[in-house]
């Protein structure tokens, strides 16, 4: 009777436990449940306000660019370019909050980066008696009416959003619709809200500044391979075999790319590793090396990586080059090099080397500024010499100036302007590179240095 007791208790405390824990579990559940409600609604709360920002900022995009054209005043023109960039980059920021935004909102995204780039551009060159040419004034205010078109299409599907009309998709939905609809062969927007933005997208009028959006640059020609001739398939592979002192059989042909550098592309299987070359189709020139070998370690240093990529660049007939800045990563070391014409550093004229510190050997290479801009160049003369440039920067109390030489900077565009850079010491200890342009003595450019072990970046 004693053990039946003994039993039948047990089994109402398993019970009882087992009461406990489903109702424990039950609990958890219903909790975890909240949790991810609430956090459903806080992102698309949050959705909902990116969406808010990105309408408001186009509508006040439009503001600011009608104000610019109708300025009379450099001060003031200038003023109001600045106010047209800083809202086309607080649009962008919003654009950036949304799932896939920039991949859906694509034309939006690209408006936004031309108006705002086109302004700031402007906003530079407001100097003196001068403000615009008749001609840019009417961009800018074609510039509005593209930006006041989209703030009411905007403006319209927020209105919707809020009766509920429609609504923001998740990033998972967002996902899944995207890589289904590329599976597909579809439209990225297919059944997303933002088609109404992008189906009936107001026209953008042709930008010609100088800057990276101007209209001209696109049929713009490489200095570096004018006058040579087109090459076939097959002479391009010869030219990437012998860059690389490879058999030309081992390459394969796998793309072809276009725009102002039309290129065959090539891979083959080296070291261990993937090997791509790319190759002008004009003159056969290497564009671009890339190796995915294994690196067996760092045995080499800094130094000797620097030596190893400056031999390659002269071996293959790249003479006068200076190393300008390099990045250490693991162990690769990339060594950005600019061509030198009479002492003066030409940076347009950028090559990367990348080098592997086991052997030495050279597993990235990059020649698009070269090839896009190397030539021989008239230099203006010095209307302002380096004393008077010095006088303009030097300041014990912001800044030392530690080294100079004369360097020639690409602006945003085409054109180029030859300058004394000057690399200055900053009060906290950090370096400054300051450009002080040769002929009107006004201040360029302000790089800041980004220094540690692994190398130097300017920003």
């Amino acid at each position: 009777m004693k053990q039946l007791w003994t039993g039948r208790r047990g089994q109402v405390r398993a019970a009882s436990f087992l009461a406990a824990f489903l109702l424990v579990s039950a609990g958890f559940a219903l909790q975890s449940r909240a949790q991810a409600a609430q956090y459903a609604r806080l992102m698309e709360n949050q959705r909902r306000h990116a969406f808010a920002e990105l309408s408001t900022a186009a509508g006040e995009l439009d503001v600011a660019l009608r104000k610019a054209s109708y300025a009379s005043t450099p001060a003031l023109f200038a003023s109001q370019c600045a106010q047209a960039y800083a809202k086309a980059l607080a649009a962008q920021m919003a654009l950036g909050e949304l799932p896939f935004g920039n991949v859906e909102l694509e034309q939006t995204a690209a408006f936004l980066a031309k108006a705002g780039d086109y302004a700031m551009a402007l906003s530079r060159g407001a100097y003196g008696d001068s403000v615009c040419t008749p001609e840019e004034r009417k961009t800018l205010t074609a510039l509005a009416h593209t930006a006041a078109a989209l703030a009411e299409t905007l403006g319209e599907l927020q209105l919707r959003l809020g009766t509920g009309e429609a609504s923001l998709e998740d990033l998972e939905a967002a996902q899944e619709r995207l890589s289904a609809a590329a599976g597909e062969g579809g439209g990225l927007t297919g059944g997303s809200v933002f088609q109404t933005v992008e189906a009936d997208f107001p026209e953008v009028p042709a930008l010609v500044y100088d800057g990276p959006f101007s209209e001209h640059l696109s049929n713009r020609v490489p200095k570096m391979l004018e006058g040579m001739p087109q090459k076939d398939q097959g002479a391009a592979r010869e030219a990437a075999a012998h860059f690389l002192g490879l058999r030309p059989e081992i390459f394969t042909c796998t793309d072809q790319g276009e725009g102002p550098l039309p290129t065959w592309g090539f891979t083959a299987a080296v070291d261990g590793g993937e090997l791509y070359v790319e190759v002008t189709r004009q003159g056969a020139q290497v564009l671009q090396v890339l190796s995915s070998r294994p690196i067996a370690g760092a045995s080499l240093s800094r130094e000797e990586g620097l030596q190893a990529a400056a031999a390659f660049l002269e071996e293959k007939g790249y003479p006068n080059m200076k190393p300008s800045y390099s990045i250490h990563q693991g162990d690769a070391l990339t060594v950005h090099f600019a061509a030198v014409q009479d002492g003066v550093y030409c940076y347009p004229d950028l090559v990367k080397v990348t080098v592997a510190l086991d052997n030495g050997g050279v597993i990235g290479f990059e020649a698009h500024g070269y090839l896009m801009n190397h030539r021989t160049r008239s230099l203006p003369a010095l209307a302002v010499d380096e004393a008077a440039a010095r006088a303009c920067v030097e300041d014990e109390d912001t800044l030392r100036i530690l080294s100079h030489q004369t360097a020639l900077i690409p602006t945003g565009g085409e054109y180029e302007v030859l300058c004394h850079e000057f690399k200055c010491e900053a009060e906290n200890g950090s370096h400054v590179l300051v450009y002080v342009n040769v002929e009107t003595g006004q201040e360029e450019r302000i790089l800041l240095l980004l220094e540690d072990e692994s190398g130097t970046l300017t920003i």
